[in-house]
């Protein structure tokens, strides 16, 4: 049975044609994930960790202190510029956030926020982007709906789905739900289904 991340079903979903079947192929056929493969990992787990032991807004420097890549290490202080920059004079206080699976057609796909935050009192489950490529409405409806019907059962029912996008200093939530999409992102599974076999 496939089983594939959120970033990469909606990498799929994003793609029409001949670039989409690429992309199934793309994720198919790439090495087994290893922390070398993935580049924001480091920057990631410091946000999360910073925020799991309670420690205040942190500091550029800290974040890029071991990072020896050039390429990372501009990145990484994108991120960690538009981290702070979002985070202000908010109060945010830790929970974790749940994850949970999409299933159909015999194809997983893992939706794992990074973070469970109350901001100023509203509990927020965040998933970051990371990215410099803009943040498209598609692909925050698609996140936020995913993480809507897989995660809500694991919470108390007050929390709101959103995405992060981390360099912009943006976080964007649904205001109204999508008639319909839940049939198409299941489509989109049985496409992924046909055409893994063959990729």
């Amino acid at each position: 049975m496939p089983r594939i991340s959120l970033t990469d079903f909606v990498d799929i979903v994003s793609k029409s044609g001949t670039p989409k079947a690429n992309k199934v192929a793309q994720i198919k056929n790439r090495p087994e994930y290893g922390p070398a493969l993935d580049f924001y990992k480091p920057i990631r787990e410091f946000i999360v960790d910073n925020h799991k032991r309670s420690l205040p807004k942190f500091a550029t420097p800290a974040a890029l202190a071991c990072v020896g890549d050039p390429k990372k290490k501009t990145n990484y202080e994108a991120v960690a510029e538009g981290y702070r920059k979002w985070w202000g004079n908010k109060t945010l206080e830790w929970f974790e956030p749940p994850v949970a699976t999409f299933s159909a057609h015999g194809v997983d796909v893992v939706v794992n926020p990074e973070l469970g935050l109350v901001v100023n009192g509203r509990p927020l489950v965040i998933k970051l982007y990371f990215k410099a490529d803009p943040l498209s409405k598609a692909r925050i409806d698609v996140v936020t709906h995913m993480m809507e019907e897989t995660l809500r059962p694991g919470l108390s029912g007050g929390e709101t789905m959103a995405v992060l996008d981390v360099r912009r200093a943006k976080l964007i939530s649904p205001t109204v739900a999508i008639p319909r999409l839940t049939a198409a992102l299941n489509a989109e599974l049985a496409y992924v289904a046909a055409l893994w076999e063959s990729v």
